[in-house]
């Protein structure tokens, strides 16, 4: 990717997009290929496709300490390294300094973020999920929360749309509770996964056991992408110089660049839009340059935040007016409230004697998928908790680290380290978090970052429902491991923070009613029609699986509405 920006844009757009991560990138290919005159802001430096993965293709032993993060990098960067895997000599230069960039915890919650162009897209885990009808009804069906305004039908011509550009492999299942999609050829289950697949769906006629989908594109190329098939290096974090997966980068900030009509600022703090109470729309943004300091606004007729869910509501926030004297939008109160992030790090995992004479080829990037199971209707219906969880996870042969300690040198420690070791398994479950308006972020007005803005401080943990659902999400690991002949079992729950999912959704919450909302069925203010979000901030309730899929499908919805809105000048 060029560059492609300039230090002294125009002063007009007819959109701006804010932000660069999977939803950024989208709305900003949506909108410049209908023709709009774009400007992308981005608070982060610039990131070029291949050549700003300095790590792509190091080895361990091309890293001072073999690739372990020094420990200067791991005190700037204590809250991104609570994860166990953000912060090391392959990754952490796509991990905010946490002394640079603070913020604050009534209850502790793990706030990942990558300040750059392309945003997470270049970091994320790359599965790719659809919500059904089960997920947008279930709000109501339990009187939880509000109702989402929409329903599977309308989302689903965009997560077709989507998933045929960004290239996701899968099967499909035919399963109301994972929609099928529009798919590149799967990955392939190991020996070992396969036969607990096979194992699994003769004894619990409720489970379903599949390779996970994921934006990773397996087969061909991605016609005026430049992208090619994935190599099986499983070095997805560092960014991928062949495109395989998909990203801002690689992907649909070039497709917006080729059309002549997007304009991207890195290093542009937006932290307000401004409204004008004549004509109840918002005119544009005030922005600080992140390098210089200096201030300066840009004007659009529509505007889109896609910053990340607490950033994008950090920035309602702060856009105070006569009208909206607590945050743009927030006539209901619910703007910063119904933080939601799914929780994980509960499962099980076994020994497997067998398949000795089976291995398997490359390193691949994705594991097996169990769809969710739980109160799906009559016996599958729990008394102990509503909604339900899913799993991830996967098989492989064992390093040789044990026997090398015993051996230590000689015939034997060379014998040891050309043969590989016992086969294993493990499943880690991601649970629904309900929406609870008690979950919460909101404004530090007296501790202030270096550019003189307010600071995020999270108030937020699960809740009854959640720590309840944990109990099956273990016990139903272990005994899918012994049904299937694992040995030597063993489980565990470490819950840690909300955060860790890296999921964060709900701050912005769509919905029927502006009483009890903030956006509505498009993803626009409900007050404030011409400023759209598309990022997690929008989401109703959680679901159980990985939400990016979705935020990509309502960018994309979202920012067609808004073209043909401004066609109709509606906006």
């Amino acid at each position: 990717m060029s560059t492609f920006y300039y230090n002294s844009p125009q002063e007009e757009y007819d959109a701006i997009v804010v932000g660069t991560g999977v939803s950024g990138g989208w709305a900003a290919k949506e909108l410049c290929e209908n023709g709009l005159k774009t400007l992308v802001l981005e608070r982060g430096r610039m990131v070029k496709h291949v050549e700003d993965y300095p790590t792509a293709n190091l080895d361990p032993w091309d890293m001072p300490n073999g690739g372990a993060a020094s420990r200067e990098v791991k005190e700037r960067k204590f809250k991104q390294n609570r994860t166990g895997y953000t912060v090391s000599a392959a990754s952490e230069h796509f991990f905010v300094d946490d002394v640079k960039h603070p913020y604050n915890e009534d209850r502790r919650f793990d706030w990942m973020r990558g300040y750059h162009v392309g945003g997470r897209s270049l970091m994320w885990g790359r599965q790719s999920y659809r919500m059904g009808d089960v997920d947008f009804e279930a709000n109501l069906k339990d009187g939880i929360a509000v109702d989402w305004p929409i329903r599977y039908d309308e989302i689903k011509p965009w997560y077709d749309k989507v998933e045929q550009f960004i290239g996701v492999s899968g099967v499909n299942l035919g399963l109301p509770v994972l929609p099928d999609g529009k798919f590149l050829p799967p990955m392939d289950l190991n020996c070992v996964e396969d036969h607990f697949k096979d194992i699994i769906e003769e004894k619990f006629g409720d489970r379903t056991i599949t390779i996970g989908r994921v934006a990773h594109i397996t087969q061909g190329t991605k016609e005026g992408q430049g992208r090619g098939p994935c190599q099986y290096r499983n070095r997805c974090i560092r960014g991928c110089p062949f495109g395989a997966y998909f990203s801002s980068n690689s992907s649909t900030l070039p497709t917006a660049e080729a059309t002549g009509n997007m304009t991207l600022r890195p290093n542009s703090i937006v932290h307000e839009i401004i409204y004008d109470s004549e004509t109840g729309k918002a005119t544009g943004v005030r922005v600080i340059d992140a390098e210089t300091k200096e201030t300066m606004e840009f004007k659009a007729k529509v505007i889109f935040l896609c910053a990340s869910a607490i950033a994008s509501a950090s920035i309602l926030l702060q856009s105070k007016s006569e009208r909206f004297p607590d945050g743009m939008g927030n006539d209901s109160g619910e703007l910063g409230h119904n933080l939601m992030d799914h929780h994980f790090r509960v499962g099980a995992s076994g020994k497997f004697d067998g398949f000795h004479d089976k291995y398997y080829k490359g390193r691949r990037p994705n594991g097996v998928y169990i769809p969710r199971f739980r109160n799906l209707g009559g016996a599958t219906d729990r008394k102990d908790f509503i909604r339900g969880y899913g799993y991830q996870g996967g098989a492989s042969r064992g390093d040789w680290s044990e026997s090398i300690r015993e051996l230590a040198y000689g015939k034997e420690l060379k014998e040891a380290i050309m043969e590989p070791g016992d086969w294993t398994m493990g499943m880690t479950a991601f649970g629904e978090t309900l929406p609870d308006h008690k979950n919460r972020m909101y404004l530090d007005y007296d501790k202030k970052d270096e550019w003189g803005l307010p600071t995020v401080t999270f108030d937020a943990d699960f809740g009854e429902n959640e720590l309840a659902m944990r109990k099956d999400m273990k016990q139903q690991a272990a005994e899918m491991l012994e049904a299937a002949g694992f040995k030597d079992i063993s489980t565990y729950d470490s819950i840690g923070g909300m955060g860790l999912g890296i999921h964060e959704m709900g701050t912005a919450r769509m919905g029927r009613d502006p009483k009890s909302s903030v956006l509505n069925k498009n993803n626009q203010l409900h007050a404030v029609p011409n400023v759209y979000v598309t990022d997690g901030a929008f989401m109703t309730s959680s679901a159980c699986h990985n939400p990016s899929l979705g935020y990509m499908a309502f960018t994309a919805r979202a920012a067609n509405h808004a073209v043909e809105e401004l066609k109709k000048m509606n906006l």
